[in-house]
């Protein structure tokens, strides 16, 4: 923060950026995990002014609401439609006259007799001017603008810097003799000998409130391109005698704006590898910074490895000894000391301690991890809080679950959380342990320490302790293939297999069925689905199963659990 802060921050933002050529405005596109516009208003609050207006044109609406999300206390200025940073100042300084004479009215009231004389003068102190589009500018750089300004007592504070090719931008002109700042020239309006001068002007701007507003009401628009310039305040400032000074920053890229995107792309490039080297000299290991992207508001620990491909989004945090990557995407993730996150796409998510994600997983919104715990290939999750030491290792969907510690769910698990309508929750216990290619229909529970058997589809609650099984015994129909499928490759192949012409150990049904067919030297019957358990074969009525539902005998080893009517679901 200033040693004094200023009393408001005015942010440029109402051009239509055509070179972008893009519906959305200029300063909505976004580098490092914020816009154009975000990155200039966060330098301007880092300098704690009192006021921060966003003058807008453009797409008003856009920008604005926008700028409101940034920062719900700014104030909103409208540009008319006379063109120039000039009118644009203008503009901003009425509305900031305007909310100060607002506030004081606020605060002391109007005094008995003074109705109808106005509420006295408006901002005092220093105003700070930057554009919108100038996303690499920092306020520890404000901070030093802001600084020269009082110490030197300036009516006029310009930061300026010094580039090879100054071609398309304003000069500043200096006294040979003092080194005071004279004037700025743009381009289009500057003399053969003033375009040798390689120190331009950044558009950003400490000014003095009441030399600014004397100024402001001396320009016009009598330039080459029509427009109300804020850079004659410089000249007027220097006519009245007052000192104007320029702070040389030898960092051009940190003041250079976004005209096109191809600029985007280069200032964007440029950020990333700032805030990757930052991040490697604290402690972060990057092994390839050329394919690792972090956003400005990420935040890594010491220790933490990146390995190439990761992407990092939004407000992520990883604690120390963490590895993530690689070919790896997180969005306001947590990810928790020591884990590893490997292929993995996640937003929204929290990752514990030394927990282990992917490869080939997909963490949704609401995705919960306990300390220890997996989620393996080509799993995905969504509202599920999956505890501390508990394993979804293979090919499942979690959707809106709540799976206790120390569990194991099988491969091939569908939590199936939707019904068409509605969102239905599972929870599963601590110490369960689940087959692969169960179906969970949800709402549904499973207690701790229960059991679920491969293939189970779990519509009732499963106690605790207790095997769920819902399908009913294997059955082996003998000779079948050779019998339905004659002449095929898996007829001949089960012919060598059982030894040439050895008899097959049929059933009576299947002895009297192949009968049946020598006699009448038919064909074998076609298959169709509704013949039951084997296409073409019908279960005989003296060896009937137990319908669904029916527990078998404990002799058998195994129990059925209870079927229901209800329609499934689906997962989503």
């Amino acid at each position: 923060m200033a040693q004094v802060a200023p009393a408001a921050v005015i942010v440029l933002a109402a051009g239509a950026g055509t070179r972008m050529v893009s519906s959305t405005p200029k300063v909505l596109h976004r580098i490092g995990g914020r816009s154009l516009l975000g990155h200039a208003m966060h330098a301007a609050q880092g300098l704690d002014p009192d006021l921060v207006t966003v003058v807008v044109r453009h797409e008003r609406d856009a920008v604005a609401a926008h700028a409101v999300e940034v920062n719900p206390d700014v104030v909103i200025t409208d540009q008319d439609e006379v063109p120039g940073t000039g009118r644009a100042v203008q503009c901003a300084m009425s509305v900031l006259d305007a909310t100060i004479q607002a506030r004081r009215v606020g605060q002391q009231g109007v005094p008995i007799g003074a109705e109808g004389q106005g509420a006295g003068g408006g901002v005092e102190g220093a105003i700070v001017v930057i554009a919108g589009d100038v996303p690499l500018l920092d306020a520890e750089t404000l901070d030093q603008l802001v600084t020269a300004h009082h110490e030197d007592d300036n009516a006029v504070t310009v930061l300026s810097t010094r580039v090879d090719d100054p071609t398309g931008y304003g000069r500043i002109i200096r006294d040979e003799a003092t080194g005071q700042v004279t004037g700025i020239v743009e381009e289009r309006d500057a003399s053969d000998e003033q375009r040798k001068v390689d120190e331009i002007n950044s558009s950003v701007y400490v000014f003095d409130a009441a030399l600014l507003r004397l100024a402001l009401g001396q320009l016009t628009t009598d330039n080459a391109q029509g427009e109300v310039y804020l850079t004659d305040v410089i000249s007027i400032a220097h006519r009245e005698g007052r000192n104007v000074r320029a702070v040389l920053s030898d960092d051009p890229i940190l003041v250079e704006g976004v005209n096109d995107r191809v600029q985007l792309a280069a200032l964007g490039a440029e950020l990333n590898r700032r805030i990757l080297t930052d991040w490697m000299q604290r402690g972060v290991t990057v092994v390839d910074p050329d394919t690792t992207w972090v956003d400005v508001d990420v935040d890594l620990a010491q220790d933490v490895t990146l390995l190439p491909g990761t992407q990092l989004h939004g407000a992520t945090s990883v604690a120390a000894g963490a590895t993530i990557g690689p070919d790896t995407t997180l969005t306001d993730v947590e990810v928790g000391p020591g884990a590893t996150i490997i292929r993995t796409h996640g937003s929204l998510a929290v990752i514990g301690e030394g927990a282990t994600v992917g490869p080939y997983a997909y963490l949704r919104p609401g995705t919960e991890l306990g300390a220890k715990g997996k989620i393996g290939t080509f799993v995905e999750v969504k509202n599920g809080k999956i505890g501390a030491g508990t394993k979804v290792p293979h090919l499942s969907y979690v959707g809106d679950a709540t799976i206790g510690e120390r569990s194991n769910i099988g491969a091939g698990t569908i939590f199936v959380n939707y019904d068409g309508v509605n969102k239905h929750h599972t929870t599963v216990g601590k110490g369960a342990r689940t087959g692969a290619n169960n179906i969970f229909i949800a709402p549904v529970t499973i207690g701790d320490g229960a059991y679920t058997a491969g293939g189970t589809v779990v519509r009732y609650e499963v106690p605790a302790g207790a095997l769920a099984v819902s399908a009913g015994r294997q059955r082996n129909i003998e000779g079948w293939v050779e019998r339905r499928r004659p002449g095929t490759e898996a007829a001949e192949i089960a012919q060598q297999a059982r030894g040439g012409d050895a008899p097959v150990n049929l059933s009576s049904q299947a002895r009297a069925e192949q009968a049946r067919a020598q006699e009448q030297g038919s064909k074998p019957a076609s298959a169709t689905p509704a013949d039951g358990v084997g296409y073409g074969y019908r279960v005989p009525e003296s060896t009937p199963t137990p319908p669904f539902g029916t527990p078998l005998t404990e002799s058998n080893g195994e129990s059925n659990t209870g079927q229901s009517n209800n329609e499934g679901g689906s997962a989503q």
